[in-house]
């Protein structure tokens, strides 16, 4: 058994994502929900965000108060969905992070509420606003599968074309589409401005602490070495990586879009994440050799962190003591970290020598993504889903049509949940929202509308805490939203929009699990033949580049690598987690992802390994390993059959690559299997 292999001999955490979960367990008895029922039930923890949710306060219910008060209706309801929609990208960051995740998806927004409106005062109300739905659901639904960020881009896009054309508000569409930035900009500023103090880092504090992270993330995988936990803990790395090569790679565009000059503190922390980086990669090496590891080397990357957060040197680290080309390369990182912490002004001259470069093959990502299968399908089912739910509301009610179109809009966003789940929480969450809403009218309804702006101000403070569970959230957003309807003279909505809400579900249900029309495997094997694509590109470097070349190249790609499985990982949890209606044993998508990221370990050990003086593998060796890569990619995306693989003829003489190898023939059995399952599914 290979190094890494045997270290997960006592746990399988891996197979079991996804799986069905165990309600009650006690003595004698045992009460096990399948997943795709026990999700709706699932809640997030954490800590709560106050500052979030002083800003949330602070948003709708004072841009509420100023349209009351002037009777200017139309900027009360219009800045007021402005601070909704941005509060739902007020997340977790930098400020510049905040800038970018709330930023680009209202201003493509309030374009989208421009042409809407615009669209609306040219032509009379009716059915001409089915083929427009259709063709902008189509294009944000492709777009969606880009990223984050598009996601929410392409959703909020076409939610503010549905209100663009079916809020009867008055005013001009330029006008309109103003107030709405007037409220989403009023939150932007909130968060650029009511921070939580902080004594040290001063302008690169946010920064700082995604890095104190990284580090907080090192210490946990060191610990979990040669335990049942260390891939999971590895994740929990990449995603700190992640976190903090993002925030340093904003802060240099913002630098470069102001034309300002590096200052020394950008580059010292730059320095200070290259370190990180380096201390990550060869730890990553130590989770392939899985042996247990004594408690003092976790300490060195614990001092780190807690020097980075008092702004102070970290001290003495532990001395070397590596017996393993993965210790010993450890050790020389924590050494170079040890050196670079030590120092009060860089060691470079110029920001390029040591700035997070982004990962390569960007555009053609995008464009594989927005053109390829899985944008196509979920392309194609946002407009049908659109279009349907605002074809059946123009037959019910002409006037107030645009609730279903929205409620579709929410339920068929891709990185949500499985759609199962959604549906139920969003019906759930709107009824109670309804209640609740509709027993604030009864009591104050009578006496005005500043009751509203309170309502609306205590929703926005719970927005972002109702973001660990969908049927929460949805129940802030409706108590959000009908204020705004009420200002606006629909004081009637509330009975109505449980009832929009209800068929919306119904045709999004229907439409999601259509024999022959949605495949909800599509995205996933999309995802996975791109990660695996990033893990060839990631091997073909480690066995070409001599020992010494620059180790930044090798490094951006085993994070991008990292960061395209933990993505088909994300989408795996959600097909596992779809009504069983007519499909495949997905399941074994997680075999695929687990399989998949301990090749990428694997290589990462084989670079450290060379990088120590180890024989690189032959060339023959390498080339037999890549060729099957970029074979199963291509199968997974359907650019070749399944049934399409190069022989793997024997185990090569490195024992990183001999895992490598023992790994892609596990995937190309579960690769087999799903489709074989697929096949099977589609003819039945």
């Amino acid at each position: 058994m290979t190094p890494f292999l045997s270290g997960l001999k006592a746990g399988t955490s891996w197979e079991k994502s996804g799986e069905d979960a165990v309600l009650v367990s006690g003595p004698g008895r045992r009460v096990v929900l399948p997943s795709w029922l026990a999700h709706p039930l699932r809640f997030q923890r954490g800590p709560v965000p106050w500052p979030a949710v002083l800003r949330g306060a602070l948003s709708a219910g004072p841009v509420m108060a100023i349209g009351v008060a002037q009777g200017w209706i139309e900027f009360a309801v219009l800045a007021g969905f402005g601070t909704l929609f941005a509060g739902f990208n007020d997340l977790p960051g930098t400020r510049r992070t905040g800038a970018v995740y709330i930023g680009l998806p209202v201003l493509v927004g309030a374009l989208g509420l421009l042409i809407g409106a615009a669209t609306a005062d040219a032509v009379p109300s009716g059915w001409w606003v089915l083929p427009l739905l259709f063709a902008v659901g189509l294009a944000s639904g492709a777009v969606s599968t880009v990223g984050p960020v598009c996601s929410r881009t392409g959703m909020q896009t076409l939610c503010l074309m549905v209100i663009g054309t079916g809020v009867p508000l008055p005013g001009t569409p330029w006008l309109k589409a103003l107030f709405f930035l007037v409220g989403a900009v009023w939150l932007l500023l909130l968060r650029l401005v009511l921070r939580t103090p902080r004594p040290v880092g001063g302008g690169l504090a946010g920064e700082q602490a995604a890095l104190a992270g990284v580090f907080d993330a090192l210490v946990g995988a060191l610990e979990a070495v040669g335990g049942p936990g260390a891939e999971a803990a590895r994740r929990r790395l990449t995603a700190a990586m992640d976190r903090g090569d993002e925030a340093l790679r904003l802060r240099r565009l913002f630098r470069r879009l102001a034309h300002r000059s590096t200052r020394p503190g950008e580059l010292l922390l730059a320095e200070r994440f290259a370190a990180a980086t380096a201390l990550c990669e060869a730890s990553t090496a130590l989770l392939w050799e899985a042996h247990p590891l004594p408690p003092n080397v976790a300490e060195g990357p614990r001092r780190l962190a807690a020097a980075l957060r008092a702004g102070e040197p970290p001290g003495p680290l532990p001395a070397p003591g590596g017996d393993t080309p993965a210790r010993a390369a450890f050790d020389h990182a924590l050494q170079y970290a040890a050196a670079v912490f030590a120092r009060t002004v860089p060691g470079v001259t110029s920001a390029e020598e040591v700035a997070p470069l982004p990962a390569p093959g960007t555009v053609p990502t995008m464009r594989r993504r927005v053109l390829g299968p899985a944008g196509r399908e979920y392309g194609l089912r946002v407009a049908v889903c659109v279009t349907a739910s605002a074809a059946v509301a123009l037959a019910m009610r002409a006037d107030h049509w645009y609730w279903l179109p929205l409620t579709a809009v929410f339920l068929v966003k891709p990185d949500i949940g499985p759609l199962f789940s959604r549906v139920v929480n969003r019906f759930v969450g709107t009824a109670v929202g309804v209640v609740v809403f509709g027993g604030l009218a009864a009591i104050w309804g009578g006496g005005g509308v500043w009751w509203t702006v309170v309502c609306a101000a205590v929703a926005g403070a719970l927005l972002p805490v109702s973001f660990r569970h969908f049927g929460l959230q949805t129940s802030v957003v409706t108590l959000m939203v009908l204020p705004f309807v009420w200002v606006g003279g629909d004081t009637q909505a509330a009975g109505d929009r449980l009832l929009d809400t209800a068929t919306a579900c119904a045709i999004v249900l229907v439409v999601g699990h259509l024999p022959g029309f949605t495949d909800p495997t599509a995205r996933v094997a999309h995802l996975m033949a791109e990660a695996l694509r990033r893990t060839r590109e990631y091997l073909a470097h480690v066995l070409t580049t001599p020992a010494g070349g620059r180790p930044g190249d090798r490094m951006v790609l085993r994070r991008a690598a990292y960061s395209s499985l933990a993505e088909a990982r994300s989408a795996a949890e959600t097909v596992a987690a779809e009504l069983p209606w007519g499909r495949g044993p997905h399941t074994d998508w997680f075999r695929v992802v687990a399989a998949s990221e301990r090749i990428v370990d694997a290589v990462t050990a084989c670079a450290v390994r060379v990088e120590q003086g180890a024989e690189r593998p032959s060339r023959e060796e390498g080339a037999g390993v890549v060729q099957a890569l970029d074979a199963l990619a291509d199968s997974l995306d359907g650019r070749t059959p399944a049934t399409v693989r190069p022989e793997l003829r024997q185990t090569p003489s490195c024992a990183s690559l001999a895992d490598v190898v023992a790994e892609l023939r596990h995937i190309q059995v579960f690769t087999g299997a799903l489709t074989a399952g697929s096949r099977t599914a589609r003819t039945t």
